[in-house]
């Protein structure tokens, strides 16, 4: 029977990648001179760094923009509340998405069941797997979730006739 896996995936090694580029930028830019503006990362959370908010917004486009063009989804990165360090330096923790979360999951399979195509979908994990008796139907459910999930990245893997 025909299935595929629906997952939602970063790819560790391209965003240290643009960690560590966007750390480059950062202190080769005329406009952070000076001042103590970085980027920390480990496992699935960032920190970055900044003088002040203004320099922390800067910071963060620094990193998205270098996330992009590494081919990184920037809808995985939550965002965290900003808060003061010392003085009036600023720090903000971000994390990083991997996996489809419960809700997001449930959400998913509502989506397909009342699509009224003759799959089926189920939660294992942190993945959904769509089955169905047509390649063609499960075609298009990948369509219908492209085009209605916008909140999180998805990749379908596993394709099996």
């Amino acid at each position: 029977m025909p299935s595929f896996d629906v997952v939602s995936e970063v790819n560790k090694v391209e965003l240290a990648n643009s960690v560590d580029q966007a750390n480059k930028e950062i202190t080769n830019r005329f406009d952070f001179k000076g001042s103590d503006s970085r980027i920390e990362s480990k496992e699935l959370e960032l920190t970055l760094f900044a003088d002040d908010d203004y320099k922390l917004d800067q910071v963060r486009d620094v990193l998205v923009n270098k996330m992009t063009k590494r081919g990184v989804d920037a809808r995985v990165l939550e965002e965290g509340k900003k808060e003061k360090v010392s003085g009036n330096k600023m720090k903000e923790i971000i994390k990083v998405k991997n996996g489809i979360e419960q809700d997001a999951a449930k959400k998913i399979v509502k989506m397909v069941k009342d699509s009224k195509l003759k799959v089926q979908a189920s939660i294992n994990g942190e993945l959904v797997r769509v089955t169905g008796g047509k390649r063609d139907d499960l075609q298009d459910v990948m369509q219908l979730l492209k085009k209605d999930v916008t909140d999180l990245p998805l990749q379908f893997i596993n394709f099996r006739d």
